[in-house]
């Protein structure tokens, strides 16, 4: 059954070879001679495989009349999940060397390829041999960067002096698996994916399985501070652009896009005045910057556009760093801010301090109702005890804390990672990697629900059904995925259950309990800071 999903899968281009290696003559009987015995091998297994489930399927229809194609279907799904579940060491090593020969078939297709187009593909050249990636043909629900990834060792170039660091992006499926995997240079941070433009919403209202074949990119910014941002296909993994800051520029680590998926808004710092910038790039034009404004701050960190598709909301931390250096220059007297901005001409519109200065403005998350929740990474001494999860309404003179159990902060280790809010069911969840544990708190109320042990947790998203395509009857039950540093990608679920009185539930009283209830899926990987739904 490994063998069907092998022949489903796709691997995109590999690794340049080795400059050392001798000059390849060129003999396009060679190269074909393989690809064609290949493809008759591969014909030849699809017609028998069509002719044995043929001739099952005509006798089994004589004694089961209600049987259909479909079933082999079914069945053939059913193996593959149990195989992958599977920790037998076989089948990883068959997994390997299925990734090893289909790497090897597609150098050679494709240096086929390249003789005859070489001079019209110099770009694609260029990024494929920084870049390499391993997919599957599966939807993609939901994309991370990851600190440390497994190589692959069929493409790495043996000659070159320069290891591979481990770096890279992958893209996550409905059931938690690994659809598509790139390397990267360099450690990344954020990971934003470009909304569907609203004239494929209106084509697909009828039909919402469809989004996920819109062609749509992600954008996966470096770690700050960073001159790199790439431009990749949601769908496939693979890498389109690579965009460099402009001079005397470097990238924060955030960004995000208009709601039309037409233009990217990056942070960024003026390495000379070290003022927090906004640089604008144009998605329709090869990511071009076309202008940029002012944050009015400093050190701006992650920015989100507004429910009204007018409105940047932008979280400046207030921190001062200079040029390929995140050493913090200005801890007593930093200034972070949240700012609103106009995004077609930058023009303040409003601007909220914290109460203390160093309570650093850094993740957000927004509320279908435009309220915005802020998680705090605070500067000041340890033993110092300030609110690191607050809300903001446009209008409020000030920021709402959410409200923690006899007051004790601290156990967030004064370092919020990520927020994640489900507008459907007013509830807000929030990482800590230092604290070790994810929380989920209830809008309602604004109290704590719970929270759960998941040390180095960092990503955190919405798990709904509009991402992994359920359906939305399960007895109100709600979730989100956390993705941490140790592999493993748990969903959190809230369940509202009634509370028992005498051993006896009493399914019509108005006493309810919230209850949390999680499962993982381990990956041999580092997941890093942030998760991103590829929403439908």
């Amino acid at each position: 059954m490994q063998i069907s999903e092998a022949h489903t899968a796709a691997i995109a281009k590999s690794h340049s070879t080795s400059p050392k290696a001798t000059p390849r003559i060129t003999d396009k009987r060679s190269n074909h001679e393989p690809l064609m015995t290949s493809a008759l091998t591969t014909l030849g297994s699809v017609l028998g495989t069509a002719a044995l489930v043929g001739i099952h399927h005509h006798y089994r229809k004589q004694h089961q009349p209600e049987a259909r194609l479909q079933d082999y279907v079914s069945g053939v799904r059913a193996q593959l999940h149990t195989l992958q579940a599977s920790p037998k060491p076989q089948l990883t090593r068959l997994r390997y060397a299925y990734q090893q020969a289909s790497a090897a078939w597609q150098r050679a297709y494709h240096d086929d390829i390249d003789d005859k187009n070489r001079d019209s593909k110099n770009i694609v050249t260029e990024l494929t041999a920084i870049h390499s990636t391993i997919m599957l043909a599966r939807p993609v629900c939901w994309v991370s960067g990851v600190a440390s990834m497994p190589q692959n060792r069929s493409l790495i170039n043996n000659d070159d002096s320069n290891d591979e660091t481990g770096f890279g992006v992958v893209g996550i499926d409905a059931d938690r698996q690994i659809v598509w995997q790139t390397t990267m240079p360099e450690r990344v941070h954020d990971i934003v994916v470009q909304p569907i433009p609203n004239i494929q919403n209106r084509q697909n209202d009828q039909n919402k399985s469809n989004t996920h074949n819109c062609p749509r990119d992600v954008v996966v910014l470096g770690r700050r501070p960073s001159e790199k941002f790439w431009v990749l296909d949601t769908a496939i993994g693979q890498v389109k652009f690579a965009i460099t800051a402009a001079d005397n520029r470097h990238f924060y680590g955030h960004a995000c896009y208009s709601l039309d998926g037409s233009t990217l808004y990056v942070t960024e710092n003026d390495t000379i005045s070290l003022a927090g910038k906004i640089g604008i790039y144009d998605a329709r034009n090869n990511y071009s910057k076309v202008a940029e404004f002012d944050t009015h701050g400093i050190g701006p960190h992650e920015l989100i556009m507004h429910p009204d598709g007018e409105t940047l909301v932008i979280a400046n931390g207030g921190i001062k760093t200079e040029q390929a250096s995140r050493e913090e220059l200005n801890l007593d007297t930093m200034r972070p801010s949240l700012a609103y901005l106009n995004r077609h001409d930058g023009t303040l519109l409003e601007q909220i301090t914290p109460e203390h200065n160093q309570m650093s403005v850094r993740h957000l998350g927004i509320h279908d109702d435009g309220t915005v929740m802020i998680g705090i990474q605070f500067q000041g001494e340890k033993h110092i005890n300030v609110p690191l999860v607050l809300t903001h309404y446009r209008g409020d003179p000030d920021f709402k804390p959410l409200i923690m159990p006899n007051n004790q902060w601290q156990r967030f280790h004064q370092y919020i990672a990520s927020v994640a809010v489900d507008s459907e069911r007013n509830l807000l969840c929030v990482t800590t990697p230092i604290g070790g544990c994810a929380a989920i708190y209830d809008l309602n109320t604004r109290m704590l629900i719970d929270a759960v042990r998941l040390p180095d947790c960092a990503g955190a998203s919405l798990f709904a059904g509009q991402v992994t395509g359920q359906t939305k009857s399960n007895h109100g039950a709600s979730g989100f995925i956390v993705s941490d540093g140790h592999g493993k990608l748990t969903r959190l679920r809230v369940n509202t259950l009634p509370v028992e009185t005498s051993g006896v539930a009493e399914s019509n009283s108005k006493h309810t309990a919230d209850i949390m209830v999680q499962d993982s899926q381990i990956h041999n990987m580092s997941f890093d800071n942030h998760l991103q739904a590829v929403l439908a």
